[in-house]
């Protein structure tokens, strides 16, 4: 069993053209996001969207894979001349860019050997050494390089097989967060809430995000912690302010 770290991170890299363009709405970040930190309890602090070109995707995962524990990758593994994902991650650590055995076996396999052509083949190539994340949706695995994890973009396939990361991950301890929407505006709390942060800075921490909701304007303000006794304590500090101030509370999420 893989030893549990206390404070784990990641980052995301949105890898396609089609993203950037508008052409694809992303789906991915929020669900990694929610995986992660729910089920694993690795916090992701910062994302990217890049492009479908070797020199920026090298430079960014050089640049990730040292900033963060792990780094998650999607798009860019498929078959066509533009899924060039698995071969610049190669470049990025040096690594040869070959046929994983593996990988060629599950996708001959699946195909069979008269329908695994030229671009079905490619899909088995990434860097060497890779660990493979199995895939139950299509065949084509995914691949652990270092701390990089290279998953497909297509959502669908991606939600099938990412709990088969959490075999090569060492998890960290869940990260709690409490919501208490109120019918107010920012600026009338801002201040409150900054000497609620000073306070508890070291344990928690508080975010606050305007909404509109039946005709009237309000603020979510939502506070994240390893520890649901900081938590809980925030929260009796962020209600007192708003009974002081004769706000109305709506209601509080615990997730």
């Amino acid at each position: 069993m893989k030893k549990k770290m206390k404070k784990v991170n990641a980052a995301i890299l949105i890898i396609g053209n089609e993203i950037l363009s508008g052409r694809t709405k992303d789906k991915n970040i929020s669900f990694i996001s929610n995986w992660l930190n729910l089920k694993c309890g690795i916090e992701v602090k910062e994302v990217r969207i890049i492009p479908d070109v070797e020199k920026i995707i090298i430079q960014s995962i050089r640049q990730v894979s040292k900033k963060f524990n792990y780094v998650f990758t999607t798009g860019g593994i498929g078959p066509t001349h533009d899924d060039i994902t698995a071969k610049s991650i190669a470049k990025a650590f040096k690594l040869k860019y070959k046929f994983h055995p593996e990988a060629y076996k599950i996708l001959e396999s699946y195909y069979g050997k008269v329908n695994f052509n030229d671009g079905r083949k490619k899909m088995a190539k990434m860097p060497s050494k890779a660990k493979l994340i199995y895939n139950p949706s299509s065949a084509a695995p995914g691949f652990v390089t270092n701390n990089v994890f290279s998953l497909p973009g297509v959502p669908s396939i991606l939600d099938s097989m990412i709990d088969n990361c959490k075999i090569y991950l060492k998890k960290g301890s869940r990260i709690h967060s409490k919501t208490l929407n109120l019918y107010t505006v920012e600026s009338n709390i801002s201040k409150n809430l900054e000497e609620v942060q000073k306070k508890f800075k070291k344990h928690v921490e508080i975010g606050s995000y305007p909404f509109f909701r039946l005709g009237k304007i309000g603020v979510s303000i939502v506070s994240r912690s390893t520890s649901i006794d900081e938590l809980s304590k925030v929260n009796k500090y962020l209600i007192k302010i708003a009974k002081n101030k004769k706000i109305k509370i709506l209601k509080i999420k615990l997730r």
